[in-house]
């Protein structure tokens, strides 16, 4: 005999599809769904969301890099999981409406006249009253009364007596109804505005991302986004003068191509400043051409007050550089004769650095330079005169001067413009890359000018700058020969004689032994200073001197260098031709503090990592608006949930459902009218109380009641 599986699996089938549908619809899952809709909320208000992929590894590191990108957390409102989720809410929120809206509107709809006078005498808040007058009368009579309290009123007669039903505030039914449907709409309004119908395109129409750089027309239908997309969000940059007829839509990495209905040409930027540098006002003048009609238009797009065309609203994001065309000198670092070549970009661009002829500077010719920015204005604060300066160390403690911000924030607002800067990527033959900032102006630090190069090995760190001096030309000339004079031998042998002869006469005249031992020891300074810096000479001294001796030893060593550096300034100066430095007075304090930051300088640019440093010479400034555009198809939908949301909530806090019954029956022996008074509310609050007792009083005083 064999038994048949179908009947059997049938209920269970039945009994599955009735559990799932009683899961999708129970309070418990759509509760968990909001709490995990919360907590990745969360997790995208802290985490900065939709940021390159190498902002992440510098700030978290490869491995948690890995783990927060499994679980698409750098951009988690787009995340497969959290579209899914919002997905299990919208039809859970709305198999719950459909379960249970029915039985609420019936409800609403519903006088309750099937209540008995056995159960009216049960509830809490009851009265009795009797009257001489016909059970008609008295029921005409409360019932009038309650018309008048804006009540909802039915009568009905049977089995000798008259039921009374009356109701007021069943909207507060709708607000359930409104409020769960605002969940619906909100959600269905947030997923069509979202990434999701690109990513539908993606995962089910053959669109795929682009990854590397390309002009526009050179992208393949595949990562082009069809003109009439239903929904997306794009940015685009536009510099004066240009026009845009496509956007660029970012998905995770990669990219896709957006037409857009009309094209948008920057017919003119305008910024204005404050005091600070920061910007007060940015907006662009535009001319809006409409592709199918050719119809053009001017407009003026301002932050929050955007363009709106055709569906699509355009927005005054940012501003950014246009592509301005850059001259700059290029300054060798290497080798001992000064060297200097012109570089000439556009910002945005990659040029070569040709250096031919630089004898010990052949490291040059594998770099080439990337201009990432340019700023016509920069806006420092001068506290007390003071900009970017260091806390003085001890020559142990010495690890460049490459370390601080070209400005330090004061207590006042003493801001000064110190003019333009250049930024840039030196990038080597193995790909391996540093930024650099560079101000085009002289600032002047504790009294002296210096040109200010910065840098950095990523995007998150702050720049660190390098402050060398400049000579009375406002150039690096001289000290790019002091450097270069640095590196010769011959030069540094003769810094050190004179040092040593010239200290020989301040002394009255040492002998020849203490003075042969003073050249060497000069020498010698400025031989490990010239290999390595301070920093060299402070691995010197750590080396060979005991460590109760070592702070002792640094002090005469600094001052030994500081001597042989200023005769071998004096040296480099009568070389090039230049008139001798006096030997007191202001101008030669002024030297005395030149020469110091100059130490400084040449023993930082030990560190600097690259062979040359850039000098921004002259430029042809091009400003660009970066605009953000979007379709968004859901924002009505939003619109229209949050007003639901808002009467939803107003209908179930401010809106107090009440129902009464006045069964009415024939007094003892026939004679007169018996009755029966009852009241109930969703919630029964001192206002409720107080409502039933003047009811109860206003019924008591209907002629001719007595108060049972």
């Amino acid at each position: 005999m064999t038994i048949a599986s179908t009947p059997a699996s049938r209920p269970a089938s039945r009994r599955l599809g009735a559990d799932l549908f009683e899961l999708l619809t129970s309070m418990r899952f759509a509760v968990s769904l909001l709490v995990f809709i919360c907590l990745a909320s969360i997790v995208g208000t802290v985490l900065v969301q939709n940021q390159p992929s190498n902002n992440y590894v510098n700030q978290f590191g490869p491995f948690w890099y890995e783990v927060f990108e499994t679980f698409s957390l750098y951009h988690v409102y787009n995340a497969w999981w959290f579209l899914l989720i919002m997905g299990f809410l919208v039809v859970s929120t709305s198999l719950c409406i459909i379960r249970t809206s029915p039985k609420m509107i019936r409800d609403m709809r519903s006088f309750r006249e099937n209540v008995r006078e056995n159960s009216l005498r049960a509830f809490h808040h009851r009265a009795e009253f009797a009257s001489p007058a016909a059970p008609g009368q008295v029921a005409e009579a409360v019932a009038g009364l309650l018309k008048q309290r804006g009540y909802a009123v039915r009568t009905k007669a049977g089995g000798g007596a008259t039921l009374v039903a009356a109701k007021t505030g069943s909207g507060n039914r709708l607000g359930y109804i409104f409020a769960h449907t605002a969940i619906v709409i909100v959600c269905i309004g947030g997923l069509l505005d979202s990434e999701l119908p690109v990513r539908l395109q993606i995962w089910l129409g053959g669109k795929q991302p682009l990854f590397e750089n390309m002009a526009i027309a050179d992208v393949p239908p595949s990562g082009r986004l069809g003109a009439g997309n239903p929904s997306f969000r794009s940015s685009v940059l536009v510099p004066e003068g240009g026009k845009a007829r496509n956007a660029i839509v970012m998905v995770d990495d990669g990219a896709l191509v957006q037409p857009l209905p009309f094209t948008l040409e920057l017919k003119k930027f305008i910024v204005e400043y404050y005091s600070t540098g920061m910007p007060r006002l940015f907006a662009s003048e535009v001319e809006v051409t409409d592709n199918d009609t050719g119809e053009r238009f001017p407009a003026t797009i301002k932050v929050n007050e955007p363009l709106r065309y055709k569906g699509v609203t355009v927005y005054q994001s940012s501003f950014d550089d246009g592509g301005s065309t850059l001259e700059l000198t290029g300054y060798a670092l290497r080798g001992n004769q000064p060297y200097t070549f012109p570089v000439a970009g556009k910002v945005g661009g990659t040029a070569r650095l040709v250096a031919d002829g630089a004898a010990g500077n052949d490291a040059l010719k594998d770099l080439s330079v990337e201009f990432s920015g340019f700023r016509p204005i920069n806006v420092e604060n001068f506290a007390n005169g003071r900009v970017g300066a260091a806390e003085p160390k001890a020559l142990r403690e010495h690890v460049a001067a490459v370390s601080g911000s070209a400005a330090r924030v004061g207590q006042n607002d003493d801001f000064r413009n110190v003019g333009p800067s250049v930024q840039y990527k030196l990038r080597d033959a193995s790909g391996q890359a540093h930024e650099f900032h560079n101000y085009m102006l002289p600032v002047e630090v504790d009294g002296v000018r210096v040109f200010l190069s910065g840098v950095r090995t990523n995007p998150d760190e702050e720049f660190r700058y390098v402050r060398m001096p400049v000579d009375a030309d406002n150039s690096l000339k001289e000290f790019m020969d002091l450097r270069a004079t640095l590196q010769d031998p011959q030069a540094r042998a003769q810094a050190a004689r004179r040092f040593a002869q010239g200290n020989r006469h301040a002394a009255g005249g040492a002998g020849d032994e203490l003075t042969a031992q003073l050249q060497a020891s000069a020498e010698r300074a400025l031989d490990t200073f010239a290999n390595g810096g301070l920093q060299a000479i402070a691995r010197f001294l750590e080396t060979n001197v005991a460590a109760a001796e070592q702070q002792r030893a640094a002090d005469v060593v600094v001052k030994l260098l500081g001597g042989a550096m200023a005769e071998l300034r004096a040296v480099e100066r009568e070389r090039s031709g230049r008139p001798p430095l006096p030997a007191d007075g202001p101008a030669a304090a002024e030297a005395t503090a030149w020469n110091q930051v100059a130490v400084a300088a040449l023993s930082d640019l030990f560190l600097y990592p690259a062979p040359v440093v850039l000098g921004l010479k002259d430029f042809h400034h091009v400003q660009a608006s970066v605009f953000q555009m979007s379709r968004t198809p859901g924002k009505n939908a939003v619109y229209l949930g949050c007003v639901l949301l808002i009467l939803g909530v107003f209908s179930m806090f401010y809106i107090r459902e009440r129902r009464v019954w006045l069964w009415v029956k024939p007094g003892n022996g026939g004679q007169g009218a018996q009755t029966l008074m009852a009241m109930t509310s969703q919630r029964r609050t001192l206002d409720f109380n107080q409502e039933f007792e003047r009811l109860k009083a206003d019924i008591a005083a209907l002629p001719p009641h007595q108060k049972g």
